[in-house]
C-alpha cells in the first residue's frame, strides 16, 4: 500500500490540491495529513482518497475541521494516534507536543509520521522510522512524501511553484 503524507499546508488550498493530485498520479491509496491544515478546504482537497488527520498547533477551528473530515469520510486522530495498515503500525502526530510524541513513540510503531518543523525528515530510531513530509507553506521547497508500506521506501515529491491542478 502506498500512502501520501502531507503536513503544514496552512490553508494553502491550491498547493494542497496540486500536491494531492501529484500523490494520486504517483499511486497513493490513502492520505495522511500531519496537522496545521488550518481550514476545512484543505480537508476537502485531501478527501479524494481515504484520509487520516491530526491537529497541529495552528488548527484553531477543530469543530469545523472535524465536520469536514466527517463529510469526506476521513478519520480524525485528534492530537495523535495510530492504526494498523498492511500489518504495519503507523502512528501520526503533528510534532509540536512532546507528551504526544512520547506517547506514540512508546508504542514502537513501524512509522511515526509528523510535521511541524517544515523540514523533510527520514530517520530511524530503533524499530521506528520517523518521517516528516516537509511543508506546503513557509518552506524553501514545497514537499510531500510517498511511503510504500510494502517496500518500506519513502520518497519526496516537490510541488512545482508554477504547476497547479484542479479537483
Amino acid at each position: 500500500m502506498r500512502i501520501g503524507v502531507l503536513s503544514d499546508t496552512h490553508d494553502q488550498v491550491a498547493r494542497t490540491v496540486t500536491a494531492v493530485a501529484m500523490l494520486i498520479s504517483e499511486g497513493a491509496e490513502a492520505l495522511f495529513h500531519c496537522g496545521d491544515l488550518t481550514g476545512p478546504e484543505v480537508v476537502a482537497a485531501c478527501g479524494r482518497l481515504p484520509s487520516y488527520y491530526v491537529f497541529g498547533n495552528n488548527d484553531f477551528e477543530e469543530i469545523r475541521l472535524r465536520r469536514e473530515m466527517a463529510r469526506v469520510g476521513g478519520i480524525c486522530l485528534a492530537r495523535g494516534g495510530d492504526l494498523l495498515l498492511e500489518q504495519r503500525r503507523v502512528a501520526m502526530t503533528h510534532g509540536d507536543s512532546l507528551p504526544d510524541v512520547r506517547r506514540l513513540r512508546a508504542l514502537e510503531p513501524d512509522y511515526l509520521l509528523f510535521g511541524h518543523s517544515h523540514r523533510p525528515t527520514d530517520e530511524r530510531d530503533g524499530r521506528t522510522r520517523w518521517i516528516n513530509p516537509g511543508a506546503l507553506h513557509r518552506a524553501t521547497d514545497w514537499t510531500v512524501a510517498m511511503l510504500d508500506l510494502e517496500t518500506d521506501s519513502v520518497r519526496w515529491l516537490k510541488v512545482d511553484r508554477k504547476q497547479h491542478y484542479k479537483l
